[in-house]
Formats: structure tokens, sequence, C-alpha cells
């Protein structure tokens, strides 16, 4: 190999909270971060990282493809923790990259199409009037979009099938009667329901305008859930469990979505979801990044959001702004009228702030898989 004047020198993991950071560090001292978008496994993700980190170390950091594919295409074992490492490994990469050429990411990706990036807000509540009211305060605050808004609440046991159709429906349009149409509705449904139940659903809410229809069903077969896209009248946005640009090319031409949602941190970092939107350009399909994590999936996915022209809307948690995530970065991106600011500041914009990541340890996930009320698993 060619030499360089940069080296890898070092890939450290960090835990904090509920999250894995990945930093690479190089022989000149820039450091890149990144994070990994496996949060149902970070313990095996973070394990993958340390298996490559053994090619990492002494390569030039700046071959980004070269490190993808050689790490993706080892042995050719796939699934979420593996992917979720190289997306973190393949962030902080990019972070490096920026920050030796003294641009932001989104620079080196083809230049910005966009200053600033729309978003939705979570809404959370365990009662219709606690959802609701969180719609309003979201509109309060200049949001233009909620999301994470379910039609469920915690239900009676022996509800029916007529009954529960006609309870989400009733929730749906009080969340339109309470906003109006100043505020779009990103309506969630969790994987809760067969295709059968998804479609009937679906046409009884058509007439409150969701922005979209959020995996309505499980994401195994795209077969099935093409047959649900074709039978309503509602935009289907799904993606965020996928992996891979050839899954997301699948579901693409089965016309089973208008809005592709691969999560940076776990579909393979910025490198292979610029690739994933712009497949999804290809078939007039825009793209809505998963975001779950901390603000550091939130910086790396506003660097994707400013480079792509097929972007929708931006995935933003609702507890963005309070500690722990407050304070576990340093230069937090702004939000503005519903938008996030685009950072000007070389590679990710965000650094981890080192003062403060020892006051929350990390907090595994509880291993716990729903049940329904006659004890079979159910997703939720």
């Amino acid at each position: 190999m060619v030499d360089t004047k940069l080296k890898i020198t070092d890939v450290k993991t960090t835990f904090a909270d509920r999250w894995l950071f990945v930093r690479v560090h190089t022989d000149n001292g820039i450091v890149g971060l990144g994070e990994s978008g496996t949060w149902g496994y970070l313990e095996a993700s973070e394990r993958a990282v340390q298996t490559f980190k053994r090619h990492l170390i002494g390569q030039d950091p700046l071959r980004i493809e070269h490190h993808w594919q050689y790490l993706y295409r080892n042995s050719h074992f796939r699934g979420a923790a593996i992917m979720g490492a190289i997306s973190a490994i393949d962030i902080a990469l990019w972070d490096i990259a920026g920050k030796y050429f003294g641009v932001p990411c989104y620079q080196l990706l083809g230049g910005k199409c966009r200053d600033k990036v729309r978003v939705y807000v979570h809404v959370f509540g365990d009662t219709t009037e606690e959802l609701v009211e969180r719609c309003l305060e979201a509109k309060r605050k200049e949001f233009t979009a909620v999301g994470h808004l379910s039609p469920f609440i915690p239900e009676s046991p022996r509800m029916t099938h007529s009954m529960k159709m006609e309870d989400a429906a009733r929730r749906v349009k009080a969340y339109r009667e309470a906003v109006g149409d100043d505020v779009d509705l990103c309506i969630e449904i969790h994987r809760q329901l067969s295709p059968a139940e998804a479609i009937v659903l679906a046409k009884k809410i058509a007439e409150y305008r969701p922005f979209f229809y959020e995996d309505p069903i499980l994401p195994d077969s795209f077969h099935a859930m093409a047959e649900v896209a074709s039978q309503i009248d509602i935009p289907i946005a799904t993606g965020e469990r996928l992996h891979t640009i050839w899954e997301f090319e699948e579901l693409i031409m089965k016309g089973a979505v208008q809005y592709v949602r691969p999560d940076v941190c776990m579909a393979g970092g910025l490198t292979h979801t610029k690739k994933i939107a712009a497949l999804a350009e290809a078939h007039y399909v825009k793209v809505v990044p998963h975001n779950p994590l901390s603000p550091v999936s939130t910086a790396a996915c506003v660097q994707l959001d400013a480079c792509i022209p097929n972007f929708g809307i931006q995935e933003y948690p609702h507890d963005e702004g309070v500690p722990p995530k407050s304070e576990l970065i340093k230069y937090p991106l702004k939000v503005e009228k519903g938008y996030l600011i685009v950072p000007d500041k070389p590679g990710m914009g965000v650094e981890l702030n080192e003062d403060k990541l020892g006051e929350y340890p990390y907090k595994p996930r509880r291993f716990v898989t729903s049940l329904g009320e006659d004890g079979s698993v159910i997703d939720t």
C-alpha cells in the first residue's frame, strides 16, 4: 500500500447510558466519532468493532469506500450487529475526512442541497388526551410535523377487531382536529398489524391525511408490504430494520414503499445510506432517516439530509434537548421553527463531552419480548 500522511492508531468504543460510541484515532491527533444503531444488541456490535479494529490499525482513514467494502465483504457474515459496527466506523471515518480537509462531511458528499432540515418530533402519551396535548405542545413550539405517533394506547384485553379499528381511527381524527392542517401527522404502527388489519385501518384514516403510515406490518416480507401498499391511499414509510442497498432495492422495486427509512447508524453509515438515497431518488422515493439514538446519530443524519435531493423529513427524538443527551455532546445542533440548522463545522460538527461521559454509565436494555393476553409473542 502506498504510504500516506494519515494512519489509524486506535479504535475505541464507549458505552454511555443506552448508546455505543466509536472513536477512530489517527497519528496526527484527528479523532473521528461514530455511533452504532444496533440498539437491541449493542454488546454484540461492540465486539464486532473490536474485530474490525484488527484490520484498521495502521490503515489510511481516508480510503473510506475501500474500508467499507473490506469490512462488509470479509467472510460475508452479515446482520444488524455487524452492520451497526460498520456504520459506526464509517461515520467516524467521514468525520476524520471532514476534519482533515476542514469541511463538513456533506461537502465531501456533494455539497449542500439545503441549509436547514425539516423534522418531526416524537410524541408520546398513555391516553388520547395526553397524546393530543403533546401534539398541541409541539405545534406551540413551532414544529410542523409530529411522529412516533401511534393510534393505539393500552387497550381493553377483550377489544374486538371492530372496536380496535374504530378506536384507532377516532384517535387519528382527534390528532388532526387538534392541530388542523398546520402540522403533519406521521402515523407509527410499530409493526403491530396483520396485512388485512393494516389495509382496513389505512382506509379508515386516509381522510385525516397522514404524512405517512410507518411500519404497518412486520418488515420480513416485501411481498406482503407491497400488497398493503397496493390497496391503500396513504404513503408507506419503512426500512429502519433493513441493512443493505439490495434490501432497499427489492422493497422499492415491489412498489412497497414511498418513504424509505434507512438508519445511518445501522445501514452502513454515510457511505451506504448515500447510495440508498440515490437508489430511492431514481424511483421518486423520498428519504426519512431513522433516528432513535443519541445526538451523534442526529448529527450524522443531518449530514446526509443536507446533501441528498430527495430528502423527505428527519426524525427528531423528543428528548434531544435534555440530559443525558444534551450533556453528552459539545456543539449540539440548533433547532429553529421546526428545522435543524445544517452546521458548518468540519466533519460531523459534534464532539463527545468527555467531562460528562462518566456521569452516565451504560444501561443495558432489558431483554423483554411482549406477550399477548393469551401468552403468545406479539410485536411492538
